[in-house]
């Protein structure tokens, strides 16, 4: 009698095994189509335990139990996106994002200090300029700070407001035009990281027709210019012969960087030039190449994990770096909702990586990483799953039968 009961309860166990099988299969059916989806599998454990039926310390089988096991670590099929700021990983990283706990009075979000992890690549931009994929996660990054220019060594939300204002670009070359009447000019330059400063550089007469002109901050830094006493064209640059019509310059060493300075044109006085009518000299100005103004039209994301925004001169700026976290055992991380995951004990600490470095993988932009999910797979094992179940059931049955039969003997 009791052999038969103990059959009831392992069949039973079959049923709630093969239950948990069919939800494990539906989950990865229904997220077929979720983007960064890792799908699961379930594994099966026999349970063992000694009772009175044991002989000579055999062991009894009594029941089973199902387990879910995730692959994390599966690399799903990377694929063109048309949202452009869209990323997907091939390798072994995750994307570090938090979530919203609210909103302030000015409708922006509420961020929580929980870290998650997420293969969802699926970003664009809020109203509030800040990246979100679709599960609602904030993806987090190192961001440039504004004022100088350097990038931020601890994880932040990454925003990129309309507001951003452009940062000059670094100069490279100065050019000098008008009539030289003896006096200092100087320009404004800016550095790599848009800070501007102070260019002054000193004109002095040596004769007639010959000038010097010094690096104000370093007087080693100088240069003889030979003009025409006729026109008041340059003729040389440092006694050096050049063919009419080529760039007059000289180098330029000293802070905020190296520059070339352009004087115009040999033969001509389209740049710095003398005059030679006895008449006032208009004077020299000087200006840098640096672009200083641009209006803010929208990001592009790069496959280094630079976030550059992107304005109508043409031109763009780093405004943050994405790093990828990797970790020993992401199978072991802990699922929540979105395609999300948390760290546990099991899967060990995070480690933060640079892009394509450490396994932390590559990135593809304009492009999202599909569900892991193998359909025509997991259909077959729902078959499968199917027949186990009935003959489960089938167990169920014949047990009752059974014990019907022993009663009746009984009676």
């Amino acid at each position: 009698m009791s052999s038969i009961i103990n059959a009831v309860h392992t069949a039973v166990s079959g049923l709630n095994s093969q239950s948990h099988a069919f939800s494990d299969l539906s989950n990865n059916i229904a997220n077929s189509q979720t983007t960064g989806y890792k799908a699961s599998t379930t594994s099966f454990e026999d349970y063992v335990t000694n009772n009175e039926l044991a002989n000579d310390g055999e062991a009894l089988s009594d029941s089973v139990v199902a387990t879910t096991r995730q692959h994390n670590d599966n690399q799903g099929m990377v694929t063109s996106s048309t949202n452009s700021s869209a990323l997907a990983i091939s390798g072994n990283g995750f994307f570090n994002v938090v979530q919203a706990t609210g909103q302030s009075n000015d409708s922006t979000p509420v961020l929580g200090s929980q870290q998650y992890y997420t293969r969802n690549g699926d970003f664009s931009q809020d109203k509030n300029g800040y990246l979100v994929n679709t599960s609602g996660y904030y993806l987090e990054g190192y961001n440039v700070n504004s004022a100088t220019g350097s990038l931020s060594t601890s994880l932040d939300p990454i925003q990129v407001p309309s507001t951003i204002a452009f940062r000059p670009t670094e100069s490279t070359k100065l050019t000098m035009t008008g009539q030289l009447d003896g006096k200092s000019t100087s320009a404004t330059a800016y550095d790599s990281k848009g800070n501007a400063q102070t260019v002054a550089l000193n004109w002095t007469q040596v004769d007639a027709t010959t000038w010097t002109v010094t690096n104000a901050n370093n007087a080693n830094n100088t240069a003889t210019v030979k003009f025409d006493a006729s026109t008041g064209a340059i003729a040389s640059v440092n006694g050096q012969s050049q063919a009419s019509g080529s760039t007059a310059s000289f180098d330029y060493e000293g802070s905020p960087q190296d520059m070339t300075v352009n004087l115009g044109t040999i033969g001509s006085t389209n740049g710095v030039s003398i005059v030679t009518d006895g008449a006032t000299p208009s004077g020299v100005t000087t200006v840098s190449d640096s672009v200083t103004s641009g209006n803010f039209s929208g990001i592009s994301m790069q496959t280094d994990g630079s976030v550059m925004a992107t304005f109508d001169n043409g031109y763009s700026q780093l405004v943050a770096k994405i790093p990828l976290t990797t970790f020993a055992d992401p199978n072991s991380l802990s699922a929540q909702n979105g395609q999300a995951y948390t760290a546990t004990a099991q899967s060990g600490s995070p480690q933060i990586n640079a892009v394509n470095t450490n396994g932390a993988g590559t990135l593809t932009t304009g492009s999202v990483e599909e569900s892991t999910t193998d359909l025509t797979g997991d259909l077959s094992k729902l078959i499968v799953a199917q027949q186990a179940y009935g003959a489960n059931t089938k167990v169920v049955s014949t047990a009752d039968q059974l014990l019907q039969t022993t009663l009746a003997m009984i009676q």
